[in-house]
């Protein structure tokens, strides 16, 4: 009799984790809500680059928004950094902070990244390239114009080569494929919504 209680206790502690692996995985695939006052940001609009980027050179900036709480971020550094290593020397690269957490330094996001580019904790960068959830990837041209804003891949783990949206975006821009065919997902926000790291 002991024996199927404790079978039936393991049977459904399973379960249970089962479940709550499931939920979270379901979670984090479904699209962050759009805000209700959201202001689209169409390609081709002027950015207001900051200087930090933008006075070192003349190559196209790629903006990474990142919120240090949200996992979704967090799973996304290994891609983000292999990014910046393929395409260091043709795009400047930078991680804008969106976090309420004012104890973050420059040096703290450095380190998470192990990378020495520049971070910016301007949090109105996010709403002058339609920017509302974490992490988003926008990238913007020599011309300071706005190129791509979305996802960096279908896959949470951007394993998925057929869905890498911003590297197809560097790219294009770059003229390595043009005119890449992005499908509906590329601009759907999934992940941490903004301000806070709500899913």
């Amino acid at each position: 009799m002991r024996k199927y209680i404790l079978i039936s206790w393991l049977v459904i502690i399973f379960s249970g984790i089962s479940f709550l692996f499931w939920h979270n995985d379901w979670k984090y695939s479904l699209p962050t809500p759009v805000p209700v006052n959201y202001k689209q940001v169409k390609p081709g609009t002027f950015i207001n680059i900051p200087a930090i980027v933008s006075a070192k050179n003349n190559k196209p900036v790629f903006l990474h928004f990142f919120n240090p709480a949200c996992p979704c971020s967090r799973f996304n550094i290994k891609h983000f950094k292999s990014l910046v290593k393929k395409y260091a020397g043709q795009v400047s690269f930078a991680v804008v902070v969106m976090s309420g957490d004012t104890t973050y330094t420059e040096k703290d996001i450095q380190e998470k990244f192990g990378l020495n580019i520049p971070v910016l904790f301007d949090q109105t960068i996010a709403t002058s390239c339609g920017v509302y959830s974490t992490p988003q990837a926008t990238l913007i041209g020599a011309d300071h114009k706005l190129f791509y804003r979305g996802n960096y891949n279908k896959s949470r783990y951007c394993t998925n080569e057929n869905s890498n949206y911003a590297q197809m975006a560097i790219d294009s821009l770059l003229a390595v494929h043009p005119n890449p065919v992005f499908d509906i997902a590329a601009f759907k926000s999934y992940g941490c919504s903004l301000p806070g790291c709500k899913k």
